[in-house]
């Protein structure tokens, strides 16, 4: 089921300035939701919050840097 994204507050990383190729995430509930800055109603990916966590912790740890 699709959590209520209509009360979202959405954020980017304040590493990507103000450029628009980015994405923004929120927190809802026990779940985060995932979309792109550039296209904002074209769709959300919505991850359990433990999952999410699990992945930034991958990318912060290098899991991911050799990805092509």
């Amino acid at each position: 089921m699709q959590p209520d994204l209509s009360g979202a507050r959405w954020r980017k990383s304040t590493l990507s300035g103000d450029g628009p190729s980015c994405v923004e995430m929120a927190f809802v509930g026990n779940d985060v939701a995932v979309r792109d800055t550039k296209n904002r109603d074209g769709g959300t990916l919505i991850f359990p919050r433990n999952q999410w966590t699990t992945f930034i912790n991958g990318i912060k740890n290098g899991h991911y840097d050799n990805l092509v």
